[in-house]
């Protein structure tokens, strides 16, 4: 990876591996990408959790198996936190 961080200039360094940080990084991608295709935020709401829109009846999921993982090991839906904090920052 050196050569290719060199091809961008970047001499420093490699970056220390961090979860959270990745995790924060891809929330800002994914809700410039929702920015960027014109998405409302009701909109992205309904992509991350479409219950959270509809009520808890609604039949459709979107991510359910991610939902379920981050519930268990984070007490909530983590993503969808940081894709709408990110979102609400791009404002």
């Amino acid at each position: 990876m050196r050569p290719f961080a060199q091809d961008f200039g970047y001499e420093g360094p490699p970056f220390v591996w961090d979860p959270d940080r990745r995790a924060l990084l891809r929330a800002e991608l994914d809700a410039y990408y929702a920015y960027l295709y014109g998405l409302t935020r009701d909109e992205l709401r309904y992509i991350l959790d479409p219950t959270d829109v509809m009520g808890p009846g609604y039949p459709s999921q979107t991510f359910r198996v991610l939902k379920e993982k981050e519930l268990g090991q984070f007490g909530e839906y983590r993503i969808q936190r940081l894709v709408l904090k990110a979102w609400d920052r791009l404002g």
